[in-house]
C-alpha cells in the first residue's frame, strides 16, 4: 500500500478471527470498521457489542445480505478484509440454504457493489479456508504425490479410515498439501469458501483491485465461540472438558489437521495487506506441521487437569476428510511469513483463557442432529 494508514473495513469484524486483525490494524494505526451481524449463534440471543472489541473500532450491525446498508459499510473504505461467514462444516450439510445465502450471497453482494458503485476501495483480502481441498495429498511408493478423493462409505462402514493410492490401490502417506493441489470440496461450507476465493479473484483481476485469498488452516485460539458446536476443534473440545463431559471424537481419532494459532493469522493477513507480491495470489496459512485430533483433546484435558478421557465413537461423518496440513513454502517465499507460536504454546494461552470463560456443552445435542440426518453413523 501506498499509504501509511489507509480506511479498513473488516467484515465478520466481530467475530473470532476478524477481531484479532481489527487489533492488530489498530496496533499499527489504521482506521478500523467492522461490519457484522453479531449472528446469535456465536455471540449469543443478546447479540450485544463483544466485550473484547477495543473501544477505539466502529461497529455497524448488519446483514452481509443487506446491499444498502453494506454500501453504507463500504463508503470511503480503501482496503476490505472479508471474513464474515456462517462457519460448520458438519451443519452446512443440512443447514444448506442459511450457509449458501450468508456465505456465497453475502459475498456476491459485496462484490456487486464494488462493481457497480463508485466506491475507494484499492484492496481486498477474502478469507478462505483449507476444507476447498477436500483430502490432502499424499505419497505412493509407485506414483509418487496423489490426490486421493473423498472416502466411500463402504470404506467408512468397515472402520477402514485410511487412504489408498487412486492408481494402484496401496496405502498411501500424507503429505504437506500446496496450493497447487486440486480443489474438491466435499461440503456445502468448503464449496461456499471455493465461491468466496473465486468471486473474489475473478472480480479483483477484471477490476484491477489487487485481490489475496487466504487459505486459513485450523485455527484455534482466544475468543472462539464455546457455546458454537460447530467452531473450531479447540474450542468444541474445551466447552465439553469445562462442563465436565468427554470431547466427541469420530472415527479413531488419528485423524490430522494443521492447527494454526491465531496470531499466526493475523501475521499473514497483515503481510498480504503490506506486500504486493501478495497481489492476485492464494496463500496457504498453516504450521506446515499435523496433529492428531487425540492430540489436541489430550494436550487440552492436561492442561486444564482433568482426567476426563476423550469418546471415541468410531462413527464418521459425512463429507469429513482424514489428512490435510498445509504447504507454507508459497507464503514464506512472496510474504516472508513464519509460524512463530508452538502447538504447546498455543495451547497453553488457549487453556488460560478458557479457565475464565463459561460455556454450553452443545456438542451431544448437535451430534443427535447429525446422526438423526444420516449425517453421522
Amino acid at each position: 500500500m501506498n499509504r501509511r494508514s489507509p480506511r479498513v473495513l473488516v467484515t465478520g469484524g466481530a467475530g473470532f478471527i476478524g477481531s484479532h486483525i481489527t487489533d492488530a490494524l489498530l496496533g499499527q494505526g489504521y482506521d478500523v470498521t467492522i461490519y457484522d451481524s453479531l449472528d446469535p449463534q456465536v455471540h449469543g440471543a443478546g447479540r450485544k457489542r463483544p466485550d473484547y472489541l477495543h473501544p477505539d473500532v466502529r461497529l455497524m450491525v448488519g446483514d452481509i445480505c443487506d446491499r444498502e446498508r453494506l454500501q453504507g459499510a463500504l463508503e470511503g473504505m480503501e482496503v476490505v478484509y472479508h471474513q464474515a461467514g456462517a462457519v460448520g462444516v458438519a451443519q452446512s450439510m443440512y443447514d444448506i440454504l442459511r450457509y449458501t445465502k450468508t456465505n456465497t450471497l453475502g459475498a456476491a453482494t459485496l462484490l456487486d457493489i464494488v462493481a457497480n458503485e463508485k466506491h475507494t476501495v484499492r484492496k481486498m483480502i477474502v478469507a478462505s479456508s483449507m476444507t476447498i481441498y477436500g483430502e490432502g495429498a499424499y505419497r505412493c511408493a509407485t506414483h509418487g504425490i496423489v490426490y486421493p478423493q473423498l472416502r466411500r462409505t463402504e470404506q467408512l462402514e468397515q472402520h477402514q479410515w485410511e487412504l489408498h493410492c487412486p492408481q494402484c490401490g496401496v496405502p498411501v502417506i500424507p503429505q504437506a498439501t500446496g496450493e497447487e493441489k486440486p480443489i474438491h470440496p466435499t461440503s456445502i461450507y468448503a464449496i461456499n469458501k471455493r465461491d468466496h476465493e473465486e468471486m473474489f479473484l475473478s472480480i479483483g483481476r477484471a477490476y484491477g483491485i489487487p485481490t489475496v485469498a487466504l487459505r486459513y488452516f485450523s485455527v484455534y485460539g482466544p475468543r472462539q465461540a464455546l457455546s458454537n458446536p460447530y467452531t473450531g476443534v479447540a474450542a468444541i473440545f474445551s466447552s465439553s472438558l469445562l462442563n465436565g463431559n468427554a470431547p466427541l471424537i469420530y472415527e479413531d481419532g488419528l485423524q490430522s489437521r494443521d492447527f494454526t494459532h491465531i496470531s499466526d493469522v493475523v501475521q499473514a493477513n497483515l503481510l498480504a495487506l503490506e506486500k504486493d507480491e501478495a497481489n492476485y495470489q492464494v496463500f496457504n496459512v498453516g504450521t506446515g506441521r499435523p496433529f492428531t485430533i487425540c492430540d489436541i483433546a489430550c494436550a487440552l484435558a492436561e492442561h486444564l487437569g482433568v482426567k476426563t478421557e476423550a469418546n471415541i465413537t468410531h462413527k464418521f461423518r459425512a463429507g469429513d476428510i482424514r489428512h490435510c496440513y498445509a504447504d507454507i513454502s508459497k507464503a514464506r517465499r512472496l510474504l516472508g511469513y513464519e509460524p512463530k507460536v508452538s502447538f504447546a504454546e498455543g495451547v497453553a494461552e488457549l487453556v488460560e483463557w478458557v479457565r475464565h470463560q463459561k460455556a454450553e456443552d452443545n456438542l451431544t445435542k448437535a451430534a443427535s442432529e447429525l446422526e438423526q440426518r444420516g449425517l453421522a453413523r
